[in-house]
């Protein structure tokens, strides 16, 4: 999910030594409709983020783990959006302004906005407009431009571009936090999940690796109750909100 060009040469380790303990060819797809190999019945590996696992994904995929990502915002398997705006204002101040989301499937840069605004809304619509940039950083971008006044990123993102993008947040202020909810899935669909349950225990032993996931961020993971993800559910179902 955050296959940057910044941190590729650790991702690609990462993935050929989960692909050597699963006994697979190290191939990885990137590009394009992201969609399709979720739901090809040979996918062997990959990373969701938790409202497609609730909705478009529910009872199609099996999970595997959550992933804990060594970032402010994250704890364990929990992670949670930054607010970021072009100034400090209070959250009631953005009504009426434009917001932009990511991606209408996204925990992180959309739903967080609803959970966020939807209590100040009225007749279920709290801001003006709202655009789609596709990305988490384009929708950064946006808001510096001037494009869009309010985002949600997730806290991961958040900490990558810091890192390695921090021209990125010129302009740009932090005005709130959605709640924790859990983390970005590892799921499979051709793997029975004890098998790559196994493999990631390896790969998370092998201290080959060690730099190669301290450079994505990953520290450990946690195999939770595919139940847990459920609170994203109740989220939605109680912050009601046209975007």
């Amino acid at each position: 999910m955050h296959d940057w060009l910044e941190i590729r040469e650790a991702t690609d380790m990462f993935a050929a030594g989960l692909a050597q303990q699963l006994g697979i060819a190290p191939e990885m797809q990137r590009g394009g409709d992201y969609h399709q190999p979720w739901h090809d019945p040979n996918l062997g590996f990959s990373q969701t983020c938790g409202y497609p696992l609730t909705h478009e994904l529910r009872g199609k995929v099996k999970y595997v783990a959550t992933p804990h990502y060594e970032a402010d915002g994250c704890d364990g398997p929990n992670y949670c959006s930054i607010i970021y705006a072009r100034e400090h204002r209070l959250l009631q101040d953005f009504k009426s302004k434009r917001a932009v989301i990511n991606n209408p499937d996204s925990m992180s840069g959309m739903l967080a906005l609803k959970i966020m605004f939807s209590e100040m809304a009225v007749s279920g619509k709290f801001f003006a407009e709202t655009k789609q940039s596709g990305s988490h950083i384009a929708s950064l971008q946006m808001v510096a431009n001037g494009d869009a006044d309010v985002c949600a990123v997730d806290c991961v993102t958040a900490a990558l571009a810091k890192q390695h993008r921090p021209e990125l947040f010129e302009g740009l202020v932090e005005v709130g936090r959605s709640p924790k909810v859990p983390g970005l899935p590892f799921i499979t669909n051709q793997i029975r999940v004890a098998k790559v349950e196994a493999a990631l225990l390896q790969v998370f032993q092998d201290e080959t690796l060690n730099a190669a996931r301290h450079t994505m961020l990953i520290k450990g993971y946690s195999v939770l109750k595919i139940e847990d993800y459920d609170v994203i559910l109740e989220l939605e179902n109680r912050h009601q909100m046209m975007l």
